[in-house]
């Protein structure tokens, strides 16, 4: 069961460990901001193949406008020789109106060319507008970013300071203090009676000493007290006898 629990206790670690790391909103910004950069890559790939193929449907535009102005002016060539008895007027006629065919087929092609651009125009139009929404996107994401790291510094700091400061335990902390003082004084104590005990053990000899090297103050009136006894006491066995 012991097992099992730990188990338990090690997966259910490892689950909040993945939920938290899923709710980080810095992760979170960071993988946004990723997706949308792989989105403008991709937005930016499609733009340069709608620009291409843009720019060859105008060139075709030209080529068939162009065209069109070529088989007309041949045209206006075949007429004038046939006029100047240059060519045959029948050959003239017939060449000059398949010339004028062409011309109608060049401008057929111009005006299905010409909508065509059109709507590719509109197109790109949209998608660089999507490009430049996408890159201000990016651009505001990445300042949020800025602003949660540096959010998530403050916010880690005061998180730590503010545990820190829970921890203690002001009556425990008083506590301590009481204890430390009530060891203080009794080393104090302590050393006081060492003092005293220090005082009581001076010997006789040391007392002898003392009295011959003061300065005869206490000692000289204790000695002639002492003397005055025994004068005393010396009279009146003397008177007894």
């Amino acid at each position: 069961m012991s097992l099992f629990k730990r188990l338990f206790g090690v997966a259910s670690a490892e689950a909040n460990a993945a939920i938290d790391k899923l709710e980080d909103p810095v992760k979170m910004t960071e993988q946004g901001i990723r997706d949308l950069k792989k989105d403008l890559d991709e937005s930016l790939k499609s733009l340069a193949e709608v620009k291409a193929v843009t720019i060859r449907s105008r060139k075709e535009l030209e080529e068939a406008k162009s065209q069109a102005k070529d088989y007309e002016g041949k045209a206006i060539l075949l007429i004038g020789k046939a006029e100047s008895g240059q060519i045959d007027a029948a050959e003239a006629d017939r060449l000059a109106s398949q010339a004028l065919t062409k011309k109608e087929q060049a401008l057929q092609r111009a005006t299905t060319t010409q909508k065509l651009l059109q709507t590719q125009e509109v197109n790109v139009a949209k998608m660089e507008q999507n490009v430049q929404r996408l890159k201000t996107q990016i651009s505001t994401w990445e300042n949020e970013l800025k602003t949660l790291k540096a959010r998530a510094k403050v916010s880690e700091a005061s998180s730590k300071l503010n545990k820190q400061l829970a921890s203690i335990d002001s009556s425990s902390t008083l506590g301590m203090l009481e204890r430390m003082k009530e060891k203080v004084d009794q080393q104090e104590a302590l050393a006081e009676s060492y003092g005293e005990m220090a005082d009581m053990t001076t010997s006789v000899d040391d007392e002898i000493d003392k009295a011959l090297l003061g300065d005869g103050g206490g000692s000289s009136t204790q000695s002639d007290a002492l003397l005055a006894l025994k004068a005393k006491l010396a009279s009146g066995k003397k008177e007894g006898e």
